[in-house]
């Protein structure tokens, strides 16, 4: 038993670093590393096997899954997500740990992943073993059920079509806002210069062109050729377009680089709660920026982990976990809470606020925009 529990560890362990070696391999720095972890996780789930099949209150994994997840006292998932989150998950995930555990007698194991959305919808999609994934648009969760790791229906199976979290773009500014920066309409002077992730490799930075490409189309008509106009000024005045949002962040805050910084409200809210006072401006012309979860059935089914990546799905819609996403500055999903004094003085209220429904669809949206040769590949190369 003894042998049993340390090879567990061991496991966890392997599984954890496992995901980021993965996206070590993606950033195509140490593929060596990878291929270590591979084969010690190999030998780590022989011996998992070989133990449990000396102990017969431990069932055998099915269909490859990893023998941890279907043992009768632990199960494991790993959740996939993007950067922004994981201070929610991180206070969300033990409250359902501990339920769970009073519930069902077993204890729940985590391994996270996090980083941009669109690396890690690829990552996935590659065979980073994901049961859950929280993204940053549902866009990324389409691309995963074109592959069948995610069923077609996947919205209809976590509360609210699958928005777990939402929230708007801002623009964060230099302290005392030296710049006089106002509105999106400023990210065109040429005195301006500002960050934001890539489009292609962070759902977020697909979410921050969308936000000027729709200021662009309020201000100016709905005119398509005016909006184009704007968004490509915008861009060539960017001082760095990083890989991810976090990074973004980083570059601006902590690296000094630019003038504004385009990014999610409840990221800054979160920096400002750690002490960072950054100043930032809530544009009245916004999107509604909804980021969803789903259960990776094709994976779920082969761990033996729909039942526990099911709950868990349904408990981030909570009062009890979205209470943590309210606490580090998401919006609430709910008409009521939103409508609490404290959220209320929290969260400015927006003039005009345009949901991704309004675009058409993210299908629509991608391919006009995001995919190899559209709009913003022709921005980028003028």
């Amino acid at each position: 038993m003894q042998l049993r529990q340390n090879i567990e560890r061991q496991w966890i362990g392997f599984r954890a670093g496992v995901a980021q070696a993965y996206q070590t391999v993606l950033g195509r720095r140490s593929v060596r590393n990878f291929v270590a972890l591979f084969f010690l996780g190999a030998t780590l789930s022989v011996a998992i096997v070989a133990c449990g099949n000396n102990n017969a209150s431990t069932s055998t994994a099915p269909g490859g899954a990893s023998p941890v997840a279907s043992t009768g006292r632990t199960a494991e998932l790993t959740l996939v997500a993007y950067a922004i989150p994981k201070a929610a998950h991180d206070a969300i995930i033990p409250k359902f740990v501990e339920q769970w555990r009073q519930e069902k007698g077993q204890t729940v194991i985590f391994v996270q992943s996090y980083g941009g959305s669109g690396s890690q919808t690829r990552a996935v999609i590659d065979g980073l073993d994901a049961d859950i994934t929280h993204l940053a648009l549902s866009a990324d969760i389409e691309k995963l059920a074109k592959t069948g790791l995610v069923s077609q229906d996947w919205a209809t199976k976590v509360p609210n079509g699958g928005t777990v979290a939402k929230t708007v773009a801002v623009i964060v500014v230099r302290p005392g806002n030296p710049k006089n920066i106002k509105s999106f309409a400023d990210l065109v002077r040429s005195d301006v210069k500002w960050v934001t992730a890539d489009p292609k490799t962070s759902g977020g930075a697909r979410w921050n062109f969308i936000a000027l490409w729709d200021y662009a189309l309020k201000t100016n008509g709905n005119d398509e050729a005016k909006a184009r106009e704007f968004v490509t000024q915008a861009y060539k005045n960017i001082a760095v377009l990083s890989k991810d949002a976090r990074e973004s962040m980083d570059a601006f805050s902590k690296q000094g680089q630019g003038d504004a910084l385009i990014n999610y409200e409840n990221e800054v809210i979160l920096a400002n709660q750690k002490g960072e006072n950054l100043d930032y401006i809530v544009p009245d012309i916004n999107v509604s920026i909804d980021t969803p979860v789903a259960i990776v059935d094709k994976n779920v089914d082969r761990h033996g982990t729909r039942e526990v990546a099911e709950a868990f799905a349904k408990f981030l819609f909570t009062p009890e976990a979205q209470a943590e996403f309210i606490k580090l500055g998401y919006r609430p999903l709910d008409e009521a809470t939103a409508n609490q004094k404290e959220n209320v003085d929290k969260y400015p209220p927006i003039k005009t606020l345009t949901t991704i429904k309004d675009f058409g669809g993210w299908d629509e949206v991608e391919q006009k925009f995001f995919e190899d040769g559209a709009i913003f590949d022709q921005i980028r190369g003028a």
